[in-house]
């Protein structure tokens, strides 16, 4: 009896487990069919070959099952989807790189081998259990297991046809291994599907004279959701930021204007959000990636070269070889080794976003007319230290300046025990990344130049909830009104701050390329009548707006 009732809680308990940690709640995650049928069964087959061969199917099956719950658990932390097999066992190494820079080199392997250890120790703990080399059942024990494993068999087949008897048993191994073998066999039809649609529906490469001799900067904020603008936690910190923004941009002659657009995924893997920008296709997934990367398919960087801009990408996250920016095509990239930078890394962070814009406007953007992507990352977790703007951009150098801030504030370590904390922290690094960004806006853009400034992807739903939008802020800068109005005649609004209201319905994030090719496709001269009364319209409340401050003051 005892090692029927030990086998069971074993069992039992690696299959429950990562539901609670997955669903947050333990009444209703108890009993797990699986563990009820599997501990009798084996205690009833006969010591042999049979027995040894059903053990380590048992065995591999339960901590395959077990491994697959705890990443689906993790992947829904972070990125608001379940784990997908065919998709996420490439992406380990990533893994691996974001805990190094979270928490070290050190702890990030010592939590992977932690991992593996348990893996290992639950199964040299339940192989001899399952399989032991001899032993006797007697009658009453035998009566008992059988009599449980009747009982659990019919359960578990009533709970497969859509009747719960029990409103706290489960079948974790049964879905799990239904739910993962649906998810490789929709990805395969899937990824066929997509591979035939890059082949027969092409996107060309379109000039954009509407831009040409223009300099335009794709620049992405790391984790810069809607939430940041929605939750009173995080737009308390931000709108008045926003705010400001706006009315710096006027007072330098600069308009802008604000929108929304909705990013593929959520919580991470930022290159994605980048790769349905550049190629106006909807990239949510790596093998995606992967296939669109390997494909002839063209991107907005086609596009800049057919206009006669010089392409360049600006990314300081990218620590490693980066082949995807040679299969983009782009003329120059600027990866963190290529950028020279003497100061600090900021745990994750390689330099600060200030450092980076500094060093792009000094060194990167040049004479020629230029399309760059920038993909800013100080407001990548863990969201520590904290730094400020510095309101003298000369004194930035080669970034020395920043030392002082090496060893600011708590570590991620210590942070992140303490989630009220991350959650203000997020809100003070997104707003250092905005503020930061539309200061820079006003030393680079002039009325040859279009910024587009928009987020990747909302933060992880320990942020922003399980149910937030996938929606995304963007903002469009320009010393030249006439470029903006595309975007108005799109449902963009003056301003920094885009019509919340509207993040449900938000136009995908792919959309981007369309519009630019469609908008600036032609060659447009003269400014129009709309644009016209626009800028007036906008002078007019601008101007206002700063007579109301003066008398508040």
């Amino acid at each position: 009896m005892s090692r029927l009732l030990l086998l069971f809680l074993t069992l039992n308990f690696l299959l429950i487990a990562p539901l609670w940690w997955r669903f947050g709640e333990i009444s209703s995650y108890l009993l797990a069919w699986e563990a009820l049928i599997i501990a009798p069964l084996m205690l009833l087959l006969p010591v042999g070959p049979t027995r040894r061969v059903v053990a380590v199917g048992v065995v591999s099956w339960v901590m395959l099952a077990t491994v697959v719950n705890l990443g689906t658990a993790a992947t829904q932390m972070a990125f608001a989807r379940p784990l997908n097999l065919y998709l996420d066992v490439p992406l380990l190494r990533s893994i691996y790189h974001l805990l190094v820079g979270n928490v070290g080199q050190l702890l990030a392997v010592c939590a992977m081998l932690a991992g593996g250890l348990v893996v290992r120790h639950h199964t040299d703990f339940i192989a001899p259990a399952v399989a032991p080399v001899a032993y006797s059942v007697k009658r009453l024990p035998g009566m008992v297991a059988l009599t449980l494993l009747v009982i659990a068999t019919s359960s578990a087949v009533l709970e497969l046809g859509g009747i719960r008897l029990v409103d706290s048993a489960r079948l974790p191994m049964v879905n799990t291994t239904r739910f993962q073998w649906q998810q490789v066999t929709d990805t395969h039809a899937a990824r066929l599907a997509f591979t035939a649609q890059l082949e027969s529906a092409p996107m060309e490469a379109r000039s954009l004279p509407g831009l040409a001799g223009r300099n335009v900067l794709l620049t992405f904020i790391e984790s810069y959701g809607i939430s940041a603008l929605e939750n009173p936690r995080y737009s308390d910190v931000l709108l008045p930021t926003l705010a400001e923004m706006q009315q710096r941009l006027g007072e330098h002659d600069l308009h802008v204007v604000s929108g929304m657009l909705a990013s593929p995924i959520r919580g991470g893997q930022s290159w994605l959000a980048h790769a349905t920008t550049l190629s106006g296709r909807w990239i949510d997934n790596q093998l995606w990636y992967r296939l669109m990367l390997d494909s002839d398919h063209t991107t907005l960087i086609d596009d800049f070269r057919a206009t006669g801009q010089r392409t360049l990408s600006v990314m300081p996250a990218i620590t490693l070889a980066w082949p995807e920016g040679e299969a983009y095509g782009f003329d120059e990239i600027a990866a963190a080794k290529d950028i020279a930078y003497a100061g600090p890394a900021l745990n994750w962070v390689t330099m600060p976003d200030q450092f980076t814009l500094d060093y792009t406007q000094r060194y990167l953007l040049g004479e020629a007319p230029v399309f760059a992507q920038l993909a800013l990352i100080s407001s990548h977790a863990p969201w520590t230290p904290i730094l400020p703007v510095l309101d003298n951009w000369s004194s930035i150098g080669d970034g020395r300046i920043f030392a002082p801030w090496e060893s600011a504030g708590d570590p991620p370590e210590v942070l992140w025990q303490d989630i009220e904390r991350i959650r203000d922290h997020y809100a003070w690094s997104v707003d250092y990344a905005v503020k930061v960004t539309g200061r820079w806006a006003e030393r680079v853009v002039d009325d040859n130049t279009l910024m587009i400034v928009l987020g990747d992807h909302q933060a992880a739903p320990l942020i922003t909830g399980d149910d937030a939008s996938a929606a995304v802020p963007v903002h469009i800068i320009s010393g030249d009104p006439e470029l903006l109005m595309p975007f108005i005649k799109r449902g963009f609004v003056p301003g920094t701050l885009p019509t919340l209201e509207e993040a449900s319905s938000a136009p995908r994030m792919s959309q981007l390329r369309h519009w630019l090719q469609t908008d600036f496709g032609e060659l447009k001269v003269g400014l129009g009548t709309d644009s016209a009364a626009w800028i007036a319209s906008e002078k007019r409340e601008f101007s206002d707006s700063r007579t109301t401050t003066r008398t508040q003051q």
